[in-house]
């Protein structure tokens, strides 16, 4: 089997299509949580901490001189990534944690029904 044709047969299997489409999915999927975050989440968080707006949280290490610009750890920037991100786990946890509910009554049904079948012979 030649290079391009075993490339094709790898292509066009279910799996990677579906990787695929789950990594669009992924892409879209974040796009919705960091908005969220940073248009819903911080904000009122901001607000109860006395009107702060995390993007703007950041230590100054170099001030700015002439044309040189500032050098700033923005740790308001992270600390909304990891919010981000401690979002998204937790969904991806809630989502794997329903698939294998799904999954382990559907089992369950199948052994069922195999041993109804094997008692009525």
């Amino acid at each position: 089997m030649s290079m391009l044709a075993e490339f094709r047969e790898f292509a066009v299997k279910g799996n990677v299509v579906d990787m695929a489409v789950g990594i669009i999915i992924g892409g879209a999927f974040g796009k919705v949580v960091t908005s969220v975050v940073n248009d819903v989440l911080m904000p009122p968080i901001g607000l109860l901490l006395g009107g702060v707006n995390f993007r703007d949280l950041a230590v100054t290490l170099k001030p700015a001189s002439g044309e040189a610009a500032a050098v700033k750890l923005t740790y308001g920037n992270c600390l909304q990534t990891v919010v981000d991100f401690l979002i998204v786990a937790w969904a991806v946890f809630l989502l794997i944690k329903a698939l294998n509910a799904l999954r382990r009554a559907a089992e369950a049904a199948a052994r069922k029904s195999a041993a109804a079948d094997s008692s009525s012979r």
